[in-house]
């Protein structure tokens, strides 16, 4: 059996393992963790004293929990999943001495797609860090690298999705401050936040009554979120609810010059749902050419000094064109009202690793003598009137929220970031930001929000717009030291 038919045989079977929340999958010398039964021992379920391993197909399954006839329904699952797999098309890559297409990104009419979205064969899939550690991850050799065309692949977006209404125009807001045309030593950079809707929730569990699920289709809406991604094209993105990271965007973003990190919930809602692509979580992705990777630091955020189920990505970068460093940061905390209290908790962990993260000491002593400038993007899930909100405000990181400066007074946030229609009513709502340290960093221009007329009256998501979350951007300057003033 051929290496790739060994990865999507593997691909397939941690997908059933997912979805019956069972743990790793093992063999041909490739492991990877997947979801933890760490939940209470259901109706009908053993558990066992030592973790148990079985065959299957000649892989190595193994979890803490099996439940009674595990055997039948793995084989069914399998047979189902195969036999999808198996029926979908399959990318022709442009190369033809390149592997087949194991986990396309699109239908066979779309070529670039295809090849950009084939897994990376030279190296085993990266495990996920669900616990607080730094990890120096190794920078991408760019020479290493063939980068694709991006008008060349915007261009295909544009065909895939012809059919389809044009997305709502937005324009770039200049601040009064800020000039167009920035000094040469010290160019802009470029953010992007997004909480781009997981597909698994989109088509099962969130409940959008006034958007047709044809709009939802994965084959067509994945071009629509590259599509915005294209147009903006950020030197950093950072993105929520992303369950098609290995098999579309880590590829995808990889061959556009980006370098991604991912970190999924430890008990993501998308397992819960038939037919899902393995967890959601957060990813983080900046431009090989702007940045050198410093640190990465994965978190599982806390409240009360108990886990909880919400994550963040923490980078430290160094811009190559200043030399200067950038900490970067994302996360997307609990959802639902009546959660305000575990909100201002998660928030309250973040900021205290974020302190942690930035602080720098002098040599020989503990002594904090500066902080890094720190951008940290997310979906909070919470109105400005939160107390999450108000810690992010007031904390001792000196942070701001960048999309007020749009607002005539530059101290009101916009008036909705997300605008939905469930079962239980409309929800206009502003939960989305974009911090900075307000004296190390200057916001030089913001996206606008398009209209409620833009966004229509089935408001979002819909066939013009991919997520019920509007994406945030802004190009942000390092403020010049005081030495090098002097």
């Amino acid at each position: 059996m051929s290496e790739t038919d060994l990865l999507c045989e593997l691909t397939v079977l941690r997908s059933v393992c997912q979805s019956l929340g069972w743990g790793e999958v093992e063999g041909g010398g490739v492991t990877q963790r997947q979801r933890e039964a760490d939940t209470p021992v259901d109706k009908g379920l053993v558990k066992a004293e030592t973790v148990q391993g079985v065959t299957f197909r000649g892989w190595t399954v193994s979890c803490d929990r099996w439940e009674d006839g595990w055997e039948d329904r793995l084989e069914e699952r399998w047979e189902d999943k195969w036999e999808d797999r198996q029926e979908r098309p399959l990318d022709r890559p442009l190369d033809r001495q390149m592997e087949p297409v194991v986990c396309p990104m699109g239908s066979s009419s779309s070529r670039l797609f295809g090849t950009l979205a084939q897994p990376l064969n030279s190296a085993p899939l990266a495990k996920q860090h669900l616990f607080p550690e730094v990890n120096t991850d190794q920078d991408l050799d760019q020479d290493e690298l063939t980068e694709v065309d991006p008008d060349q692949l915007l261009r295909e977006c544009e065909e895939i999705l012809q059919r389809r209404p044009a997305r709502p125009h937005r324009d770039l807001v200049y601040l009064s401050h800020a000039a167009p045309a920035h000094l040469q030593h010290n160019p802009t950079i470029r953010v992007m936040q997004w909480n781009i809707l997981a597909q698994a929730l989109g088509e099962g569990k969130d409940g959008f009554i006034r958007c047709p699920l044809d709009a939802l289709n994965w084959q067509e809406r994945k071009y629509l979120i590259l599509e915005e991604i294209l147009t903006y094209r950020p030197d950093i993105l950072c993105l929520q609810e992303v369950d098609h990271y290995y098999d579309t965007f880590q590829p995808i973003m990889s061959g556009l010059g980006y370098h991604g990190s991912f970190l999924a919930k430890p008990w993501s809602p998308c397992l819960d749902v038939e037919q899902n692509n393995g967890p959601d979580g957060c990813a983080l992705f900046y431009r090989r050419s702007r940045f050198s990777l410093q640190a990465t630091a994965h978190l599982r955020l806390s409240a009360m000094m108990l886990p909880t189920n919400q994550v963040a990505i923490v980078q430290t970068l160094t811009c190559r064109a200043t030399g200067r460093q950038l900490c970067v940061a994302v996360t997307h905390l609990k959802a639902r009202s009546g959660w305000e209290r575990l909100r201002s908790a998660q928030g309250t962990d973040l900021l205290h690793s974020l302190r942690t993260i930035t602080s720098q000491t002098a040599g020989g002593q503990n002594q904090v003598v500066s902080a890094l400038p720190l951008v940290v993007c997310g979906d909070f899930n919470a109105e400005p009137s939160e107390d999450v909100y108000r810690r992010f405000r007031s904390s001792p990181l000196g942070l701001d929220s960048a999309y007020k400066l749009l607002s005539s007074d530059g101290q009101t946030e916009p008036p909705y970031t997300t605008w939905k229609i469930r079962p239980s009513g409309e929800s206009c709502s502003t939960l989305d930001y974009i911090w900075y340290t307000q004296n190390a960093l200057s916001v030089e221009c913001l996206l606008d929000l398009p209209t409620e007329d833009q966004i229509g009256p089935d408001r979002l998501p819909s066939y013009h717009y991919p997520s019920d979350h509007l994406s945030l951007l802004c190009d942000i300057s390092f403020r010049d030291e005081p030495h090098r003033l002097m």
